[in-house]
């Protein structure tokens, strides 16, 4: 009975405290969803309501503002279609309709972040972007393998930084809005000269008793040069859940990240970036498959007495675009890019015996792109290249803590390489006033060589490292028409694509809970054909914002892990073949509407099933995709004062619940209840405070009816009855 009475009551109080004010001016912010600029659906800026996809932008003041969000992936938590699985507390992975880890493509600036030791199924590597980098994430749901190649099956996101100010005479500007191919535009600072300007963020969250500080500075020097950058440091006790499971011990971990940014703009048509972003992790446990863990729903506890990930990401790149290059030639744009993963895993066994096995795996990239005007559009088109050099390596130590041995590769083949060339055009064609045809192809080759592949040269079993190459064409065809100037209605057939991977071929690590990968040497690639239709409206002057969409995702020649029967130090063993083939589809819609001024109404909804072949026995049964997400639904009210000093907002998130099992979710209950998760419907306040210019105070009280809840797939449980407090100073 209390569930059902607070959300009212709460929404009720905003609403006495807005009344209590005076007439919001509507040309102050609005919370609009389709008029944002992107880059990344189309590497064009247009707005979202204007791209043939189904496509969002997250904000950094959405994301350090309003919703105070933890690490990277939570910006996705309010975005429709996507479920942020949590292996961990700090292994979070978005699925985006239906896909997760390296069937979903991460970019950092056009870069990619997936690389070639990805595995398969949710991972880690999202929540080592810091949030406090970012300036926007642009989300494009579906295949985007035409523009971004392999693995860009389930969506691609791409993580857009925060640029340097430059000093101007004109005045202040300070939008962010991005420019082309995924940069955001420089602050543009009125000063008579160089001025250094810093702030500080600074978050605590009672659930996981953290703390989290932001140092940053923003340096115009000149009309031509700035730069910038900043350090996190985050620290996370033990996250306590609902009201049953309580304290989850042993989750907890420390995150240092920093980064610096130039830009240089020695004339008008010519930009020119640096940048470096370093993120290191210590201690990040994988608490489901440890003895800290504790049942939800009849789940099964983990026996391991440890078992915790140390990694570090570091990015460098240089990056220059040119404009009006010549009559043919509109915009050119060149990166070259360093990237580097390394991750070590500390694994102590019920019995006391220590597995410590971990890889770096070293990224060098190379993109050129161009836009030219064609005879009938515009002409996008380029070349990307990315060569991956890993090492790997592993060590066993015995109970009394002597070693055992060391072995001769770790999680993936030691001393192995992977290559990734690809070569894309897209056309946008305009057809009279209304109808615009966007074609677009792409060709990508994929080079593998596996290296030292062999995790045991001693026993039985021989595997022969080896190399092979494969490579696809994929298509595109969108297509947009304009009924009104305000409403729209678009569709497209998209091909997805993703070439096998080292982790495909040599993992020899743990998979799901307590089951173990072992090498493979015939694999071939995924091919994915995606059906979307969809709807977008927007009318600024009513302050109306809706958008829907239907997609199906055809699945052929999906790599699927099943047993082997096999058994390895007591552990189940794995292997993968292309034996899923099989659908994904769904609906999704969003809203919001501004009906009276100030007062904002917005919500979304998701539903998605699919199913796929997986091995039963010795055949092939058809199966629900796994953890496939629930339907899901949002529903909030905004309100916001005059010259935007208060603002406070009232949240119901409620999620079905998901009994559609794959063969493998069935079998992981350490992580999925017996018979699948639960539903849940959890209510959140929010609000925030400029007393001053440079002064911004946020608070919020999340999951306000303590529930005990766990995302579908989550190794651990949601924060309970959570009061989150956060500033932002800028001086």
């Amino acid at each position: 009975m209390t569930k059902t009475i607070i959300t009212p009551l709460a929404l009720a109080c905003l609403a006495v405290i807005a009344r209590a004010q005076s007439p919001v001016n509507k040309d102050e912010m609005r919370r609009s969803i389709l008029e944002e600029t992107i880059v990344t659906a189309t590497r064009s800026n247009v707005t979202v309501k204007d791209v043939p996809y189904t496509a969002h932008v997250v904000d950094s003041a959405d994301m350090i503002g309003r919703r105070q969000i933890r690490t990277l992936p939570d910006a996705l938590l309010e975005t429709p279609g996507v479920m942020v699985q949590r292996t961990g507390y700090g292994q979070a992975s978005p699925f985006i309709r239906g896909f997760t880890g390296f069937r979903t493509l991460a970019l950092i600036d056009g870069i990619r972040l997936n690389n070639a030791t990805f595995r398969e199924g949710p991972n880690q590597y999202w929540s080592t972007i810091d949030q406090y980098s970012v300036d926007r994430l642009d989300v494009v749901k579906g295949p985007s393998s035409v523009l971004y190649g392999s693995d860009a099956i389930g969506g691609t996101v791409n993580a857009i930084t925060k640029r340097p100010s430059l000093i101007t005479s004109e005045p202040e500007q300070s939008n962010g809005k991005a420019v082309a191919d995924g940069k955001s535009a420089p602050k543009l600072v009125t000063l008579a000269g160089p001025q250094v300007r810093g702030a500080t963020h600074y978050r605590y969250a009672t659930a996981e008793n953290s703390h989290t500080v932001r140092g940053e500075f923003d340096a115009a020097l000149s009309p031509q040069l700035g730069v910038a950058g900043g350090v996190t440091y985050k620290n996370f006790d033990d996250l306590r859940g609902g009201s049953v499971i309580g304290t989850q011990d042993g989750s907890g971990y420390d995150e240092i990240d920093g980064d610096f940014r130039l830009f240089w703009q020695p004339n008008e048509n010519v930009d020119v970036r640096l940048g470096y972003f370093r993120v290191e992790q210590n201690n990040v446990p994988r608490w489901h498959s440890t003895i800290h863990s504790k049942s939800f729903d009849g789940t099964r506890r983990g026996t391991d007495l440890r078992r915790e990930l140390d990694q570090t990401r570091e990015l460098a790149y240089a990056q220059v675009e040119v404009r009006d290059v010549n009559d043919w030639i509109s915009k050119a744009n060149l990166s070259l890019s360093f990237h580097r993963q390394r991750e070590e895993q500390d694994r102590i066994r019920a019995d006391r015996r220590r597995d410590v096995d971990g890889f770096q795996d070293d990224q060098y990239g190379l993109l050129l792109g161009f836009e030219s005007p064609s005879p009938v559009g515009k002409l996008t088109y380029g070349v990307e290249y990315y060569h991956d050099e890993v090492q790997s390596w592993g060590s066993r130590w015995n109970a009394d803590g002597s070693l055992r041995t060391i072995k001769p590769r770790g999680p993936v083949a030691d001393d192995s390489s992977y290559d990734l060339l690809g070569f894309y055009v897209q056309d946008e064609i305009k057809i009279g006033d209304r109808l615009t045809i966007t074609p677009g192809a792409r060709w990508t080759l994929a080079h593998v060589d596996t290296g030292v592949i062999d995790p045991d040269p001693a026993d039985a079993s021989d595997i022969d490292g080896f190399e092979e190459d494969f490579d696809a064409f994929t298509f595109s065809l969108r297509a947009k028409y304009d009924v009104t100037k305000k409403w729209n209605i678009f569709t497209g057939l998209s091909q997805g694509f993703r070439a096998p991977n080292l982790s495909d071929f040599t993992s020899f690590d743990i998979a799901r809970s307590g089951e173990r990968e072992v090498p493979v040497t015939s694999l071939d690639p995924e091919q994915y054909l995606s059906f979307e239709i969809g709807t977008k409206v927007s009318i600024p002057e009513h302050g109306l914002d809706f958008y829907a969409a239907y997609y199906r995702t055809w699945i052929d020649d999906q790599i699927i892990r099943f047993p082997n029967g096999g058994v390895i130090d007591g552990e189940p063993t794995v292997e993968r073949a292309n034996s899923g083939d099989g659908y994904v589809q769904g609906v999704e819609a969003g809203l919001s509407w501004e009906f009276v001024n100030g007062w904002t109404l917005f919500g979304n909804f998701a539903w998605s099933e699919g199913e796929v072949g997986q091995y039963l026995g010795s055949g092939i049964g058809v199966f629900p995709v796994s953890r496939i997400h629930p339907m899901t639904g949002q529903l909030g009210l905004h309100w916001e004062s005059p010259q935007a000093k208060w603002w406070a907002e009232g949240l119901v998130t409620l999620a079905a619940s998901q009994n559609r099992l794959s063969l493998g979710d069935a079998g992981d209950t350490e992580r999925i209840p017996p018979g699948g998760t639960r539903g849940y419907h959890v209510f959140t306040v929010r609000g925030g405070w400029r007393p001053c210019e440079n002064v911004d105070i946020y608070a919020a009280c999340e999951n306000i009816t303590n529930e005990d809840y766990r995302i579908h797939g989550s190794g651990i449980n949601e924060p309970g009855t959570n009061f989150v407090l956060g500033t932002k100073i800028t001086f």
